[in-house]
């Protein structure tokens, strides 16, 4: 069956008992590339990610605010793309398009989980990054270790709570228009194209809302960083500049990228939408940053580069 005649199934969400995910499903030349470039992207995220996480709990002098969210980040990181990347490879290495009902729910409400505490993690290391450059005699008390755990939890949990609120409402809403995503994960913009008539507007108005909360963490980022980098450019000292840009420019890199796709992805106009482009933005949102967050900072962080290079002599010394 093509994806035509999938496309043309009528169906309710009562009846409704799996989705086709038809992204990159062409030719099996094509599937079987796609396969190969998940995988080196997903072992690049896994190896990038776990040797942050390794080196961040092996060495005690990492054990700071800084990299105490950086580990979390790298958690959350690898958790996004093992929500989506696994399955999809073996999509393309099986060549089978179906996804159970249940299992795309799931897929959805994780992906929102990690993707919505990912961003509040990064709003967190702004106000982190602020406070050690600005504040530098209250970083202690505002910091603190108990601070410091609050704050990710808290993270973690709005997270939790967009993924019950967005999931809950893409999967209430019926669906009339067959059950084929040109995706390769449940996304819920595709999931909306599904709807019927006017019944995706509920799920519009959660999504506003979540927009306007991003938007606000967008704008403390942003404010964190102008007095940031003011702050900076009053030290006297090369050194301490230099510092300084070192702990924070692989931040804003990182937010950088996950606001740019983002914005790309949610918010571009449908008349410059395509399926080939959803799709190319999916993988630049939701498979590139996980892969290239570790690389971003451990390229200026010494401290972070000392100790991967410490651990890989360690273990190379153990197998001689």
């Amino acid at each position: 069956m093509g994806p035509h005649a999938w496309r043309q199934q009528t169906s309710n969400t009562s009846s409704i008992t799996e989705f086709f995910l038809l992204a990159f499903m062409d030719t099996r030349e094509l599937q079987l590339l796609h396969f190969w470039l998940f995988l080196g992207i997903y072992l690049a995220a896994l190896l990038g990610n776990g040797l942050i996480i390794t080196a961040v709990v092996c060495n005690h002098l990492l054990h700071t605010p800084m990299y105490f969210f950086l580990l979390n980040l790298s958690l959350l990181n690898l958790a996004s793309i093992s929500t989506t990347v696994p399955k999809a490879m073996a999509s393309f290495l099986w060549d089978s398009k179906a996804i159970s009902y249940l299992g795309c729910a799931a897929q959805v409400f994780l992906f929102v989980f990690f993707m919505s505490a990912e961003f509040s993690l990064l709003t967190v290391m702004s106000y982190d990054r602020y406070v050690a450059i600005c504040k530098p005699l209250h970083y202690g008390t505002l910091v603190g270790s108990r601070a410091c755990v609050h704050m990710a939890a808290a993270a973690w949990g709005s997270g939790f709570l967009y993924a019950v609120l967005h999931t809950a409402n893409t999967f209430l809403i019926p669906l009339c228009k067959g059950n084929a995503l040109d995706q390769f994960f449940c996304e819920i913009p595709q999931i909306l194209k599904l709807s019927c008539s006017d019944s995706y507007l509920r799920e519009v108005w959660v999504i506003v809302v979540t927009i306007f909360v991003d938007v606000g963490c967008f704008v403390f980022i942003v404010l964190s960083y102008v007095q940031i980098f003011r702050a900076v450019v009053k030290i006297p000292s090369e050194q301490g500049q230099h510092k300084a840009f070192s702990m924070c420019l692989p931040h804003l890199a990182v937010v950088s990228l996950f606001i740019s796709t983002g914005i790309v992805a949610y918010l571009k106009p449908p008349s410059i939408s395509s399926p080939s482009l959803e799709m190319v933005v999916a993988v630049l949102y939701s498979v590139v940053p996980p892969a290239v967050n570790p690389l971003i900072y451990s390229m200026r962080n010494q401290e972070l580069k000392d100790t991967l290079k410490k651990l890989i002599q360690s273990a190379l010394s153990q197998q001689q």
